[in-house]
């Protein structure tokens, strides 16, 4: 260790011993702290944050949930970058105003490593001038477990009742499990990914600091105000996921572990054309091959089926290949209606021993849903169950896991089971 290093470490010791005597978290400075997954989520997790750029230096600290006075934490250094790709993006205040975004700040990113199975950690920021709220998370490992799925609920602060209604539901999904264990989100959770101030508000909420979160981005994840530009750089510069997607996706569509369950994450937006989307499925057929798992889960944003008719959506595109790599579970958004099917084989219906089991979220910010759908047009011997509230609609999922199945239960915003659905283990 050189003496630049010792001197660093032994300034920020002092530092934290002096921040641990205030009882006050004082946040000034650091902001958009979420928590993500790394490969292996029973020994690793990846943090992401922002800091002002008047912040010259971070660390992070971190201990066992139960480790009430700090005492055995540790701390890592991490590393940062000057982050421009929000700044002056056309946007919007909580009160309407129309302004161009002030967002130059030093992106963190940690990679908490060694960690232990099937534990509950905390963990801090700290800086030279301030310290964030304290944060947690679950590793994997546990034989059961559980996540809360929830999807397009469009944050945007001049209505800032969608993110409340959102977060109202998690609240339901929390009633129903007050256990469970992470967040997966499928898309559209910002209605201008573009506008880093409605990222900042969102990670301000409780369910953010209680839980990891994974997710996919979306369309709207993926825009600036009014589709002025498009790229998934805001999603990966709001998060920190696992580096593992292919050219051009890296941290973007990547894997991860949680247990025996493997989960693939794929963007839309680069698969508007053929080559996209075969680079796309290349993709999946490798994480497959190489990461064996009792589980595969795969998610996107964009639907399976159109809800309103039946019609064949992005089903048609990928039915075949989950076929031929035996994809358990299909998981979407976008189309703020809850559509799901029993497990299906060769386009047809099994008995569950093979095939794989599509579901798409509702919304969930009370502004987004489809009218109440008409009957079926199409896709009636797969489509088993559809729910919407109307144009209004709020719900979620949570996803209950053993060695044997999987079970998916929708909520609507008043706790209330609307339908299951069963994916048996095929392992």
């Amino acid at each position: 260790m050189n003496f630049g290093t010792l001197l660093k470490r032994i300034l920020f010791s002092a530092i934290l011993a002096i921040l641990s005597s205030t009882l006050t978290a004082q946040r000034q400075g650091l902001f958009s702290i979420v928590t993500c997954p790394a490969e292996n989520t029973s020994k690793a997790m990846n943090i992401s944050w922002g800091a002002d750029t008047t912040i010259t230096e971070c660390i992070i600290e971190y201990t066992l949930a139960r480790d009430t006075q700090w005492k055995e934490s540790r701390t890592m250094e991490e590393t940062s970058h000057l982050c421009t790709v929000f700044d002056k993006v056309y946007s919007k205040k909580a009160d309407g105003t129309d302004f161009y975004e002030d967002a130059i700040f030093l992106k963190y990113e940690a990679a908490l490593e060694e960690l232990k199975p099937r534990r509950e950690y905390k963990y801090r920021i700290v800086s030279e001038r301030c310290t964030s709220d304290t944060y947690k998370f679950r590793t994997s490992g546990s034989n059961r477990w559980s996540a809360c799925i929830i999807s397009d609920f469009h944050v945007y602060p001049p209505l800032r009742s969608r993110l409340d209604n959102a977060m109202a539901m998690m609240d339901k999904v929390q009633e129903y499990d007050p256990g469970f264990d992470w967040v997966l989100h499928l898309g559209d959770i910002i209605s201008w990914g573009g506008s880093y101030s409605f990222w900042q508000e969102m990670y301000e909420e409780e369910h953010f600091k209680n839980y990891m979160w994974a997710g996919v981005n979306g369309n709207h994840d993926n825009m600036s105000r009014g589709y002025i530009k498009n790229t998934n750089e805001y999603f990966k510069e709001a998060n920190f996921y696992p580096r593992n997607g292919y050219k051009g996706e890296e941290g973007v569509c990547y894997w991860f572990y949680w247990g025996d369950a493997l989960f693939i994450m794929l963007n839309n937006e680069s698969m508007r054309e053929e080559e996209g989307l075969n680079a796309a499925q290349e993709w999946v057929r490798e994480v497959v091959k190489n990461n064996p798992a009792r589980y595969r889960v795969v998610c996107e944003h964009y639907q399976w089926f159109f809800g309103d008719s039946g019609r064949t959506s992005q089903y048609g595109r990928w039915s075949d290949l989950f076929d031929e790599l035996g994809i358990d579970l299909a998981l979407a958004g976008n189309n703020h209606i809850y559509v799901r099917t029993n497990a299906i084989y060769q386009g047809k219906e099994s008995d569950g021993k093979k095939g794989t089991v599509y579901i798409q979220a509702p919304s969930s910010d009370n502004e987004r849903g489809v009218p109440t759908p008409n009957p079926l047009t199409e896709n009636l011997d797969k489509i088993r169950f559809r729910w919407s509230e109307g144009a209004m609609t709020v719900g979620a999922i949570h996803l209950d896991v053993n060695k044997k199945r999987m079970v998916l239960t929708l909520l609507d915003r008043y706790g209330n089971i609307l339908d299951k659905a069963e994916v048996k283990s095929k392992k």
